[in-house]
């Protein structure tokens, strides 16, 4: 059996890069990520789905509805497959928290938050491995940050350390991962996040790359120093 595991289809906030970790805020899929769900109509094996799993989140709930279409299969809602709690940083520019976990590092929670984000990686990989307890094939739905590390995963090279910032996730592009190969890659990536290194550094200089999708630099900030102060001009545009 598979299990496949998807990003949610798109909002307006994470069109314009803002971060929602709170699951009560009714923040749900526009028009754009409704239409997407089309592709995974052709890819994913909708009709022999024996279980659907989701975060519970609205933007989760709505994809994983749109997709099953008449309720058949078994739904499981698990807020461990949950998006990132980011505490004071909730509703704002991605690279204002970005800006933050550079200068602290994964390991640390950030102010209001209940979980760093090395924390929230290790939850989300507990929830797909826990998956393995439902019947097959499953469907997942979860977020940008748990299919990032599945990718990561998946192109890393050998030895590569954990990085502190991924590249972005496609929407509702499913990774595959048959089910005698699930417990070997998440017992690999839960021993990277007790090995990782927290930092990303640029080759040249002392600055750091922050970048929020494949293959594109949505900012270069200096290195941070307790006086640091984030410019708007690092916060990506709408």
């Amino acid at each position: 059996m598979t299990t496949y595991i998807v990003r949610h289809g798109q909002t307006n906030y994470s069109k314009r890069y803002l971060v929602n970790g709170d699951p009560t805020k009714h923040i749900h899929l526009n028009e754009e990520g409704r239409q997407s769900l089309s592709r995974a109509w052709t890819i994913l094996p909708l009709h022999s789905v024996s279980t659907w799993l989701t975060s519970e989140f609205p933007r989760a709930k709505q994809t994983t509805s749109l997709l099953m279409g008449v309720p058949a299969a078994t739904l499981i809602v698990d807020g461990q497959l949950n998006e990132l709690d980011y505490g004071e940083f909730e509703g704002s520019p991605f690279l204002e928290y970005a800006v933050w976990l550079d200068a602290h590092g994964a390991g640390q929670r950030p102010p209001g938050a209940a979980e760093s984000q090395r924390e929230g990686i290790r939850r989300m990989l507990s929830g797909v491995l826990a998956a393995l307890e439902h019947p097959g094939p499953r469907v997942l739905v979860g977020h940008g940050l748990l299919v990032s590390v599945l990718l990561w995963h998946r192109h890393r090279s050998p030895d590569d350390p954990m990085p502190l910032f991924f590249p972005e996730a496609p929407y509702v592009e499913p990774v595959a991962i048959p089910d005698d190969e699930l417990p070997i890659l998440i017992t690999a990536l839960l021993d990277d996040l007790d090995t990782s290194v927290h930092h990303e550094s640029a080759t040249d200089g002392d600055s750091t790359i922050l970048r929020i999708s494949e293959g594109s630099t949505v900012a270069t900030v200096d290195a941070v120093s307790p006086s640091h102060s984030l410019d708007k001009k690092d916060l990506p545009h709408a």
